[in-house]
């Protein structure tokens, strides 16, 4: 039943065999590039201020780092072709034939989205809600071209919203406060010089 849905909805997300012209362009762009504004908002938040901002923002890295994880040991034990292997759909991207399920591009996307959106820091609450379209368009847009099935979507999402309840239990706050002082450390020697000219905060 649920394998039937896949397919069903498979077939509606796919795009047609003659794709082309900005409509390709724009689901390559999101399949492959949008995923850089996850590391890059990571970047803002720690370079925006010490503290709490840096807390969340390390709790997000490792949130996303704990969900490829499991998308790895997922992949290792459960091999799911995908849509190409599988000859089913039309494909506009290139892609290894490996294990689909779960999607690593969603599911580092709405790792980081969903922890940062469920933060009570306001700057990195913003950031997550406006990167959790983002995150919606680069499944879409993966699935659009070929390289993924929709529950391979759905994994991606189950994972990171596990990974992101699990930011915020007591042993994870813990961690993130006994590794944040070290963190910040390195950070103030390796760009000790920025800093100093007042182009970083410290």
């Amino acid at each position: 039943m649920l394998e039937h849905l896949n397919l069903i909805l498979f077939s509606a997300l796919n795009a047609h065999a003659g794709l082309t012209g900005w409509q390709l362009l724009g689901a390559v762009f999101a399949a492959r590039w949008l995923i850089f504004l996850m590391p890059l908002a990571l970047l803002m938040l720690w370079a925006g201020g010490a503290g709490a901002r840096r807390e969340v923002a390390l709790r997000a890295c490792l949130a996303a780092l704990c969900a490829l994880a499991l998308n790895g040991l997922i992949g290792h034990l459960w091999y799911s072709p995908r849509p190409f292997v599988a000859d089913v759909g039309h494909t506009f991207l290139f892609h290894d034939p490996d294990s689909s399920f779960p999607s690593d591009h969603a599911t580092s996307i709405f790792s980081v989205a969903l922890v940062l959106a469920f933060s009570g820091v306001r700057p990195a609450r913003r950031l997550g809600l406006a990167l959790l379209p983002l995150a919606l368009l680069v499944a879409w847009s993966r699935v659009y071209l070929g390289v993924h099935w929709p529950k391979d979507m759905m994994g991606a999402l189950l994972v990171s919203g596990t990974m992101a309840l699990l930011a915020y239990t007591p042993a994870a706050r813990a961690a993130c406060a006994r590794v944040l002082p070290g963190l910040e450390t390195l950070y103030r020697r390796v760009l000790a010089l920025p800093i100093g000219r007042g182009w970083l905060r410290p």
